[in-house]
């Protein structure tokens, strides 16, 4: 059984930064993630960069990959991806870490060393902070889980994620084949 670190939030923000780790506080207990594998990677890149051309291409916010978030008083989350619309962007101060505020919608690419009950745990605190959806890629799997108001709901190869709720009726198309590729020269 390992060792849990509990830590304030101010405690948290003199963590020094350490390469090949990514640091997460959840509900006060220190949460150190290795550094993502080239997969995950490679997939998390696709997903940004279909929705960065969308939203930009829209005027609808902006998308970044690995910012931390302070979601509550002693909860900071990182997505792999995150979308943040144009009015909760104008109200956060783009110069610190984490940002205090929530994505619109965030974005988890599962990786071997993710559990299922973590995942969930995350998932839902995303959600309750304000979060208007949660979306949980699974390379292995081939496929998509989307949390939202509605509940769950879920997509594999050879569909396509389509949203548009969160897009002010813009249509978001993204086809799972291309995000799950095997060729990573892509």
């Amino acid at each position: 059984m390992g060792t849990t670190t509990k830590l304030t939030f101010e405690e948290f923000l003199q963590l020094p930064e350490e390469p090949g780790k990514r640091f997460e506080l959840d509900e006060g207990e220190l949460i150190v993630e290795a550094s993502p594998t080239f997969r995950h990677n490679a997939i998390r890149d696709r997903i940004a960069g279909a929705l960065k051309a969308f939203v930009v291409s829209h005027r609808l916010g902006n998308i970044t990959v690995q910012t931390d978030f302070r979601l509550t008083p002693n909860v900071v989350r990182s997505p792999d991806v995150a979308f943040v619309a144009l009015k909760p962007l104008s109200r956060m101060d783009l110069d610190r870490s984490p940002l205090e505020g929530v994505p619109n919608l965030a974005v988890e690419v599962i990786s071997p060393s993710n559990s299922a009950q973590d995942m969930l745990k995350k998932v839902h605190q995303y959600l309750a902070a304000g979060c208007q959806a949660v979306w949980v890629f699974y390379p292995t799997l081939k496929l998509v889980e989307i949390h939202d108001e509605s509940g769950i709901s879920e997509i594999g190869v050879p569909g396509s994620l389509q949203e548009e709720r969160l897009f002010e009726g813009n249509l978001f198309t993204l086809p799972l084949a291309s995000v799950f590729d095997e060729d990573l020269t892509k």
